[in-house]
């Protein structure tokens, strides 16, 4: 089962290559995906990397939050199940929307 790990605080100059093989120190990398928030931090970045194992997820996760690939202090987390569920249509509903009335 993929286990997806969610980055942030990365240096704007960091590639997808260059997460993939950081990555593949610790398994197997399915995805990676960045994405860069050019208008509030353009120097930084955040995204996901998806991994096969859930076992080589967090051995990333704990060898590599904190370090500094390029000049970020990168930080991480794993996704759980639930949050990835959150933008999907079988995921919680969202706010409602209170109708006001008029008489």
């Amino acid at each position: 089962m993929n286990t997806k790990i969610y980055f942030d605080n990365l240096s704007g100059t960091v590639t997808e290559k260059d997460l993939t093989d950081l990555f593949s120190a610790y398994g197997n990398v399915v995805y990676v995906r960045i994405v860069a928030d050019r208008t509030n931090h353009p120097q930084q970045s955040s995204g996901f990397v998806t991994m096969t194992t859930l076992e080589g997820a967090r051995t990333a996760i704990r060898s590599l939050n904190g370090k500094m690939p390029g000049s970020g202090t990168l930080t991480l987390n794993e996704v759980s199940p639930k949050e990835e569920l959150a933008g999907s249509k079988n995921g919680p509903p969202g706010p409602r929307r209170l109708a006001s009335c008029l008489y």
